[in-house]
């Protein structure tokens, strides 16, 4: 070959080199995201954790610039969906609609778990808080917090109480009650919140602490009374009913969502997420609408989410060790 000729051949492998360099750098600055997010719901469609999802999902996507689609991986208390999203490539096109359950909870009443809540999510954004109530069946003859204690400690043992499963909040919180006030109540877990609330009504069982959204219905047609809401403030939604914590100071059992992405995701991915589940939750349509569901727009940054999710994780964890609850 001719000197000339290897000196073209030359040019034409570094234009091609450069090229290609070029390309690597473009994809490489690509701005995100370039296309669509998947969002794993890992709970079926109708519960608390998907109808948030549902009502934000066109909103985040008109902030983004790219659909944002929901993905319904149910099973294992979360866990099947959440493990999907470990598993997921930390790029931000992938990521978990978390709630209590998969992100604090079963750490503490599942003898093995494929992932730890703390250790392999990267924390984006606490979405919500959903309001949980205390409710007796309607004949029961109690209408305060005080008097359910009263009429407990006269007839102890006398009383039961649904949850949606053994481990499930609504046992941790009712446990954290009997724990708080010295009442004694029977424990008689379903499989599910609606076989749960079936029996309440029908008198089987006698009161529950679970989501305001199933029950509230109840307490408007007359089966079901409310007595108090278990968060810290009242709901916005029926501010007429106490706190649970205006007998019990300090007493909170709260169930909560909030969007975790793969460990090791860039922070411009998370700060673009953070940033549009944060702006979508101050418009006053979607702040109605969840608020008509029993959820309460929370928001705030990574960092304060991160730091909740210990500590839920080691609240909830004492919690079922000490009454011993355990996964069915």
């Amino acid at each position: 070959m001719s000197p000339s000729r290897r000196q073209f051949t030359r040019q034409l492998l570094a234009l091609g080199a450069g090229g290609a360099l070029a390309s690597i750098g473009a994809r490489a600055a690509e701005r995100y995201p370039a296309r669509p997010v998947r969002m794993i719901v890992p709970f079926p469609p109708g519960g608390a954790v998907d109808y948030y999802a549902r009502i934000v999902q066109a909103p985040v996507s008109d902030v983004l610039g790219q659909p944002l689609v929901i993905d319904n991986r149910a099973g294992a208390s979360g866990m099947i969906g959440s493990e999907l999203v470990v598993k997921s490539p930390p790029d931000g096109y992938t990521i978990l609609l978390g709630n209590i359950a998969c992100l604090a909870i079963n750490s503490g009443i599942y003898a093995h778990m494929t992932y730890d809540p703390a250790r392999d999510f990267t924390p984006i954004i606490h979405t919500d808080d959903i309001n949980y109530v205390l409710v007796v069946n309607a004949t029961l003859p109690v209408r305060t917090v005080p008097e359910l204690i009263a009429y407990a400690k006269a007839h102890p043992g006398a009383l039961s109480y649904g949850s949606a499963g053994s481990g499930s909040l609504p046992q941790l919180a009712v446990e954290l009650f009997k724990r708080a006030t010295g009442t004694d109540f029977i424990h008689v877990p379903y499989k599910g919140g609606g076989p749960m609330v079936t029996d309440l009504i029908a008198g089987q069982t006698q009161l529950t602490i679970a989501d305001q959204a199933n029950l509230m219905p109840h307490v408007t047609s007359g089966k079901l009374r409310a007595l108090a809401v278990s968060s810290p403030k009242r709901s916005a939604s029926y501010p007429d009913l106490p706190t649970i914590a205006e007998t019990i100071p300090g007493f909170e059992a709260t169930a909560w969502n909030g969007v975790v992405g793969p460990v090791g995701l860039p922070a411009d991915v998370v700060d673009t997420l953070n940033a549009a589940f944060n702006k979508v939750m101050t418009d006053a349509n979607v702040k109605k609408r969840m608020q008509e569901g029993g959820l309460d727009p929370v928001g705030g940054t990574p960092q304060a989410f991160g730091a909740f999710i210990a500590s839920e994780k080691a609240k909830w964890g004492k919690v079922a060790h000490d009454v011993g609850a355990k996964a069915d």
